[in-house]
């Protein structure tokens, strides 16, 4: 008995501990950032929205991208209408956004209508970088500038914004997603930035050049093709750079059900990609001693942050009643609760950056449902294929 419980609280406390460290130095290195000078805001840029039955958001994106101060001749909105059964192609046309029709029922998905503007910007011939910005969102409008900066003074080829909500204040539901946002996004992608890491792409508010198109080619179609890329640039030794000063908010839903799907998809996607990209990126670090491609490694074997809460209330659960058993255990139990009080810091400097006010911090209260929830999500059976947001008028 004494033997199992030390195997017990190995087996989770030495997951939790590491997990937890790499979170805590995030945590510490997450200050603000310095924005680079200004560009010569000569680049030129095409802006891809790609969409799927968007009818509904479609104009009102386009009209965010319309007032971006940037100058007009230097950039162009592109809608890529993909496999569309309404008037999103119409309504982008009468926007006066160029649009890029396509029709494919065998390959669906958000990578295959990426990749399709990808190769038409190129061929075209008149872009130096495309930007991708989803169908439900909204801008600031210094993401060029940003960009451009970036490019222009730090030879930068791939490029995130800080993707944010646009409707934090719909529910709790989109009050606890800004908050997760401001851990996720804010937070680590500081700290990657600040130690020349690459913060990775989160599928909003991202920019590539063609050079680094034509050097690393888009062919990512999994269920998270953002994260999937992300990763091959580690790969090939690219980093992502984190423009802080931009954004780009997209709408969230606060309906359980379109939630769950929506989790569903971003996190049997996730976990794919760890089976399938850990090897390599483990062989990356090894054979060229790659920074970039550990911390990514590091990153994608870090799981969501709820399931690495409900890990560590295990691990506290076991290492609270070892002792009782085996008082030798008792180093367990600070372990654990070091981890506790690592988690606690990071959700609370996520909430700090997320400025989301008191009232983000009220809805902290309703974490443990939140963890029921995805624990419902874990129960329930994955999908099979890329599945499109129900949206709302």
């Amino acid at each position: 008995m004494d033997v199992l419980l030390m195997l017990l609280s190995l087996a989770l406390g030495v997951p939790a501990a590491v997990a937890c460290a790499y979170l805590l130095g995030l945590t510490l290195l997450s200050a603000p950032l310095p924005t680079p000078p200004r560009s010569s805001r000569r680049l030129r840029f095409d802006v891809i929205v790609p969409a799927h039955n968007e009818a509904a958001v479609i104009a009102r994106t386009l009209q965010s991208l319309a007032r971006l101060d940037w100058p007009a001749e230097g950039f162009r909105r592109v809608v890529v209408a993909d496999n569309c059964s309404d008037a999103t192609a119409a309504l982008a046309r009468a926007a006066g956004a160029t649009v890029f029709e396509r029709h494919d029922l065998s390959r669906r998905g958000k990578g295959y209508a990426l990749a399709h503007a990808f190769a038409a910007s190129a061929a075209q011939g008149w872009a130096d970088a495309v930007v991708v910005v989803d169908a439900d969102s909204e801008v600031s409008p210094n993401l060029l500038e940003a960009f451009a900066a970036r490019i222009e003074n730090g030879g930068a080829e791939a490029l995130q914004a800080h993707y944010g909500v646009l409707n934090p204040l719909a529910s709790w539901r989109t009050r606890l997603i800004e908050i997760a946002h401001g851990s996720f996004h804010v937070l680590r992608s500081r700290a990657r930035e600040r130690l020349a890491l690459s913060c990775g792409l989160r599928g909003n508010g991202w920019c590539v050049t063609h050079a680094l198109l034509r050097a690393v080619p888009f062919a990512a179609f999994s269920l998270t093709e953002d994260l999937e890329y992300g990763l091959v640039l580690g790969l090939a030794g690219r980093r992502v750079h984190y423009a802080h000063e931009a954004r780009a908010d997209a709408e969230m839903t606060s309906s359980a059900q379109v939630a769950l799907r929506q989790r569903q998809r971003w996190e049997q996607g996730r976990f794919a990609l760890v089976r399938a990209f850990t090897p390599r990126l483990l062989g990356a670090w090894l054979r060229r001693r790659e920074r970039v491609a550990f911390d990514l490694l590091c990153d994608l074997l870090v799981p969501p942050l709820s399931y690495l809460c409900l890990h560590v209330l295990l691990f506290l659960a076991v290492a609270g009643g070892a002792p009782l058993a085996v008082p030798a255990l008792w180093p367990g139990l600070a372990a654990a609760l070091a981890c506790v009080a690592v988690l606690v810091v990071y959700v609370l400097r996520g909430w700090a950056l997320s400025d989301i006010g008191w009232r983000g911090a009220l809805d902290l209260a309703r974490v443990p449902l939140f963890l029921l929830w995805k624990l419902r999500v874990l129960a329930t059976r994955g999908l099979r294929e890329w599945v499109p947001t129900s949206r709302h008028p």
